[in-house]
């Protein structure tokens, strides 16, 4: 019998505010010291009481309509409680019956066809301590809690079962992730613990419409991650399954060294939160106008851009997609662009940038937005190529130079004399002495040994340092070859 996997994803995104969901601690705690970034609010100290981060909710609101989502005009805090040691109240402000998004979705690429992926809820809620495992001097294993990410302004975005495969949960995490960074929402920084994945997986019969015991693989933090621990579990389970035994329920961990998932505990269900209405906090009402004000502000994401790059500028699918895989990539397109002007095709500006500038920029880890390559200098190259003043080869070498110094390209190509030479009296001199250096070649095409010309408009190229045109140079070679041949 054959099975298929029925994959739903939870995904853990923290906001970019400076301070927390509840209180004023900053959330810059990156190499800080453990639990120097909390206060009582984060600490769960009894008697305080929380107050709602504006930005947070502006950029929750933000990430829902990206996601196509209906922003709810009311939603609610709730508490969930569970008894772990990173969260020191007891229980986690989140959201529950009212989330603040519902009914979105994410288009991603299968086989070639895109299809989209439901979003059945986008709700707020504050991030938990970190537990920090340890292992003392006699063997014993003690766990020391750091509060400095207790609070931490956080968005669960949990997708329909619509996924089919690792494969199409990895691209939808991808896709996620980039959406999310477009709009400043998250970093998206992976290792960093900035989005976390909780992967849902079943299986079924191929045709049943039944769902299978659900088994949930929790804080997976790298795309490599959320496909492998899938193709794991689905391979696990579908032995499982075949061998007659079953499948429980549970919440499994992750353990990348050994490729496998590790069982941790009896999933639970809803009621097991003992869910309730946070009694500090008020309703949350987003009126409609701020839904549209706060669409009107969005910029430009990554789908639209690339239609618009393939459909308005012309692009291939490939290109556009290289281009826009960041936001920074293709703002730096776009300014390229408007330094060129209509004269010059997209396409150039593209073939520089995801050729020549990506090589440069990924031999030392560069970025795009620190390059010093400025979009107003890449455009003068692309222009000087497209003119002619300089041929391909001496753009490469100048585009090189001026990633390392920072330099202007035209003042370059003044002062090296980088011009390519097109004035045929100058070539003439310049094959004149190739001709007199290379004596064999010139009487082996004498011969009819027509392959010589090719060797000789090479000698011409070396001999000017690559600034003719290898045309021009072979019409004139030609030209002067002929005229020999006459004279003798």
């Amino acid at each position: 019998m054959q099975y298929e996997p029925v994959i739903g994803l939870e995904v853990h995104a923290q906001l970019q505010t400076d301070s927390k969901m509840f209180c004023r601690c900053s959330t810059d705690y990156s190499g800080a010291e453990p639990n120097t970034h909390t206060c009582p609010v984060c600490a769960g100290f009894p008697g305080v009481l929380p107050v709602i981060n504006e930005r947070a909710v502006e950029l929750a609101i933000r990430v829902g309509l990206a996601l196509g989502c209906r922003i709810a005009g009311v939603s609610r805090f709730d508490r969930k409680h569970y008894p772990y040691p990173d969260l020191p109240k007891g229980y986690q402000i989140s959201q529950y019956d009212l989330p603040l998004a519902v009914e979105g979705r994410v288009p991603v690429v299968s086989d070639g066809t895109e299809r989209e992926i439901g979003i059945i809820r986008v709700h707020m809620e504050e991030d938990t301590a970190k537990a920090n495992h340890r292992r003392s001097a006699e063997g014993e294993v003690y766990t020391l809690v750091d509060l400095n990410r207790s609070g931490v302004p956080l968005l669960e975005i949990v997708s329909a079962p619509d996924l089919r495969s690792p494969a199409e949960a990895r691209e939808y995490v991808a896709r996620l992730r980039q959406t999310l960074r477009y709009i400043d929402a998250c970093s998206g920084n992976m290792e960093q613990g900035a989005l976390r994945v909780d992967a849902n997986v079943s299986i079924r019969p191929v045709g049943s419409q039944e769902f299978g015991a659900k088994v949930e693989i929790k804080n997976l933090n790298s795309f490599r991650a959320v496909e492998r621990a899938l193709e794991y579990e689905i391979r696990r389970q579908t032995q499982a399954v075949e061998s007659g035994a079953k499948v429980s329920q549970e919440t499994r961990g992750w353990d990348e060294a050994a490729g496998e998932t590790l069982s941790q505990r009896t999933k639970e269900y809803a009621s097991d939160y003992r869910y309730f209405p946070e009694p500090d906090l008020p309703p949350l009402i987003i009126s409609e106008q701020r839904s549209r004000e706060t669409e009107a502000r969005m910029v430009e994401l990554p789908r639209a851009r690339r239609t618009r790059f393939v459909e308005i500028l012309g692009l291939p699918e490939y290109d556009a997609e290289l281009l826009t895989a960041s936001r920074e990539t293709a703002d730096y397109f776009e300014l390229v662009l408007v330094n060129l002007g209509e004269r010059v095709p997209a396409k150039q500006a593209a073939n520089w940038i995801t050729g020549d500038l990506f090589r440069l920029l990924k031999s030392d880890n560069g970025s795009i937005t620190d390059t010093k390559i400025s979009p107003s200098s890449l455009a003068e190259i692309v222009t000087m190529v497209h003119d002619g003043k300089i041929n391909p080869s001496t753009g490469r070498q100048l585009l090189e130079e001026v990633y390392v110094s920072g330099g202007s390209p035209g003042a370059l190509v003044a002062e090296r004399g980088m011009a390519q030479i097109s004035g045929e009296s100058e070539l003439v001199e310049i094959v004149h002495t190739v001709l007199e250096k290379n004596p064999r070649a010139v009487e082996d095409y004498n011969r009819g040994k027509h392959q010589a010309v090719a060797f000789l408009v090479g000698q011409v190229m070396r001999e000017t340092k690559g600034r003719a045109k290898a045309e021009s140079a072979r019409s004139v070679l030609l030209e002067q070859l002929q005229a020999g041949r006459a004279g003798d």
